[in-house]
């Protein structure tokens, strides 16, 4: 969602842009309606830039509690680009001034320069798709992941009440344990583990075999 200073009496899915794309300089690209405040606020602003701050929230494919996953800031300036979209839309060039993010291993500032150089993860068009089918389809052996997780949580099988996949990329699988403490579902406690395979993927095929090696090691 688009985040922009001054604005108001605006609803959130007003600001909510319908394509999201990365230019080749690291430059974010919003397609809006022609009529969103964001678009009105663009045209208007004074020296052709509107400071604005991009949120985009990362929430997790899958049933499970506490499913946002992190949160990212775009900041920079926000210009109009006419002529670009279809009949009813703009297209809305953000110049990218800072980024930060903060997940599961902390907050931390982006440049705009490392932001421009990353490239997608591969596995980012079937994440959602790949742990709804684990999730779904091979819980037993998602849960025989905890035999891996060491000493610090080596209890047996029968203290996990469910192992939820949670994130998926090149470098690894991250799970949801929930384990039993005492009786009834309050007394029940959560953690992440994360998994890393032996060496990054790059396509679905590659996963496939990651996944054989890791579920081989927990003794599936």
């Amino acid at each position: 969602m688009l985040l922009i200073p001054g604005l108001t009496g605006s609803y959130p899915d007003q600001l909510l842009p319908d394509v999201r794309t990365v230019g080749p300089d690291g430059e974010v690209f919003l397609v809006l309606p022609a009529d969103s405040p964001a678009v009105r606020a663009a045209t208007h602003a004074q020296d052709d830039e509107l400071a604005v701050v991009l949120e985009l929230t990362d929430v997790a494919p899958v049933s499970v509690p506490n499913r946002i996953r992190g949160r990212a800031w775009l900041s920079g300036w926000l210009t109009c680009v006419p002529g670009v979209a279809e009949p009813g839309r703009m297209l809305l060039r953000l110049e990218l001034g800072e980024a930060s993010v903060d997940d599961l291993w902390g907050a931390e500032t982006v440049e705009p320069e490392v932001f421009a150089r990353a490239c997608p993860d591969p596995l980012v068009e079937h994440e959602a798709e790949l742990l709804q089918h684990l999730h779904a389809g091979h819980g037993d052996q998602v849960r025989s992941l905890c035999s891996l997780l060491g000493d610090r949580e080596s209890d047996a099988w029968d203290a996990y009440a469910s192992a939820v996949p949670v994130a998926l990329d090149r470098f690894g699988l991250r799970v949801r344990f929930t384990r039993r403490h005492g009786a009834g579902p309050a007394a029940d406690r959560s953690f992440d583990a994360r998994f890393e395979f032996p060496e990054p993927v790059e396509d679905v095929v590659a996963l496939r075999r990651a996944m054989h090696q890791l579920f081989d090691a927990a003794g599936y």
